[in-house]
């Protein structure tokens, strides 16, 4: 067991705090590490020191910003399996998942690399005459991210390599159940040769993040993890005047149009509902078959039921544990909730062992047909590997299903008729649709738009909508004069 060590102002330290929380492999629920809950004297370091990077950092040449971040995603392509590593042994993900998981926060870091140009702002000239228009983009100061236990690599990538790019000073509050992994791409980003104090990593809790929320001298935040949370963390910075971008809860659907493909359906639906142990933001939690299309749900249990988790280093493994006792508890509790308000459990992963590994925190393959909106495991966000199978009549009663939901992360419609795609496409309320794509989540030169209940903010994470978030933009309007004539008074806003 280790203790692990803050980050600050260029230094990996031990912190004086007497309070730790223990970090445990959810496959035996030993204690592998414990995290620190920074002191506030440490938060003020943190704080302190990011803010007096700022001042420096924000004049390096945009070009030499853009290289550290090349060396930097060359650095975690190379450490790539050390990284998946350490992330299997926190979270319990299966090896390839967690691979997965820093590859796509890998990406991140390349589109961060592309920053130049992402920057670059507008130029008119001759808006008025001898008079010249233009904008450009600057930094905003201290930034700060709080990042969930669900993907401790991608979510901090998803973050500050981005905002520093930007040319601002970033701190991360990963989560306290997996701290090792954030550790480790600090580590490396020190290695491709960050300056001193341009990045602090801390841990805690509520008491630190209240912290990054009220502080005047934290311009913007980032959030990512559940509803209430998610809310209560947009009012608190956004009433302390900060920029907030939230991301909350999810109730993703997937709409089966009796024309789609079966055996495709089935294959996508299989690791959309349950892959990662269903602890995914943008999983398939409800499948919403519409006529003919609900005579493949028991072929599709059938399929789930092939399903096997199990340790991370198991390569017959579909899955692994989910991260907690408590969240194997309230995952069961849910289960028991839909048996009691009537929906058909066809297949139940209460109880579930895994060979060799008696106290992890094991949820098996869970499928429930005959889900209506008004049950608990309709309207909670489960979390869990548990699909919810919904049966409609008609492809606008899957669209006045999916549109009702408070939530708006992410959905997809499987279907051959290009008619039936446009207009699910374009008249579902959901910000990110798959068609033919269980599993929407855009490339980083996109954005990741998730809309209603699932997102408080303005400006989305990643792609042109990030580089937004993490800057301001500045516009110019100037003349030169030619001669020493002086022109008469202006009275009126018209440029002449």
């Amino acid at each position: 067991m280790t203790n692990v060590k803050l980050f600050l102002e260029g230094e990996f330290q031990d912190s004086q705090t007497s309070e730790w929380i223990d970090v445990t492999n959810p496959a035996t629920n030993e204690v592998i590490a414990r995290a620190p809950v920074t002191t506030e004297a440490e938060m003020q370091r943190a704080i302190e020191s990011a803010g007096a990077a700022f001042q420096s950092w924000r004049e390096v040449p945009v070009p030499e910003r853009a290289r550290l971040m090349m060396r930097y995603q060359a650095l975690l392509k190379e450490h790539q399996d050390e990284i998946a590593e350490i992330l299997s042994q926190e979270t319990g993900k299966t090896f390839d998942d967690a691979k997965g998981d820093v590859w796509r926060g890998i990406e991140v870091v390349e589109h961060a690399a592309n920053i130049p140009s992402l920057l670059m702002g507008e130029t008119v000239g001759n808006v008025g005459r001898g008079i010249d228009c233009y904008s450009y983009t600057q930094p905003l100061g201290v930034c700060a991210g709080i990042t969930p236990f669900n993907f401790p690599a991608m979510i901090p990538l998803w973050m500050f390599p981005l905002a520093i790019a930007c040319g601002n000073t970033f701190i991360l509050k990963p989560s306290e159940q997996d701290p090792l992994t954030p550790m480790r791409l600090a580590e490396l980003f020190v290695e491709a040769g960050a300056p001193k104090g341009v990045l602090q990593v801390v841990h805690g809790g509520k008491t630190q993040v209240d912290t990054l929320l009220t502080d005047p001298r934290v311009k913007a935040l980032s959030f990512v993890g559940s509803v209430p949370v998610g809310q209560y963390i947009y009012e608190t910075g956004t009433r302390h005047m900060k920029r907030v971008q939230s991301f909350a809860g999810a109730k993703n659907h997937m709409v089966i149009m009796p024309d789609a493909d079966k055996d495709h359906v089935i294959s996508a639906l299989v690791g959309a509902s349950v892959g990662a142990a269903g602890q995914r933001c943008m999983a398939i939690s409800v499948a919403v078959f519409v006529g003919e299309a609900r005579e493949w749900i028991p072929e599709l249990k059938d399929a789930i039921a092939k399903v096997r988790p199990g340790a991370w280093n198991d390569p017959e493994a579909s899955y692994g544990p989910v991260i907690s006792p408590a969240a194997k508890a309230r995952i069961e509790k849910l289960i028991g909730q839909g048996v009691e308000e009537g929906a058909n459990l066809l297949l139940d992963g209460r109880n579930y062992e895994v060979d060799g590994f008696p106290n992890g925190n094991w949820v098996g393959p869970t499928v429930f047909s005959g889900v209506t909106p008004e049950m608990s495991i309709y309207k909670e966000e489960i979390f869990g590997p548990v699909l919810c199978c919904t049966e409609v009549d008609s492809l606008d009663a899957a669209l006045e299903l999916v549109n009702a939901s408070p939530y708006g992360n992410g959905t997809s419609i499987y279907t051959s008729s290009g008619g039936a795609a446009r207009r699910y496409n374009h008249e579902v309320e959901v910000g990110q649709v798959g068609i033919n794509i269980p599993i929407p989540v855009p490339l980083p030169f996109f954005s990741f738009t998730g809309w209603k209940g699932s997102f408080y903010g303005d400006q989305h994470a990643y792609g042109k909508q990030g580089v937004k978030f993490y800057t301001e933009t500045k516009t110019t309007t100037a003349r030169w004069f030619s001669s020493d004539a002086v022109a008469g008074p202006n009275f009126s806003i018209k440029l002449d």
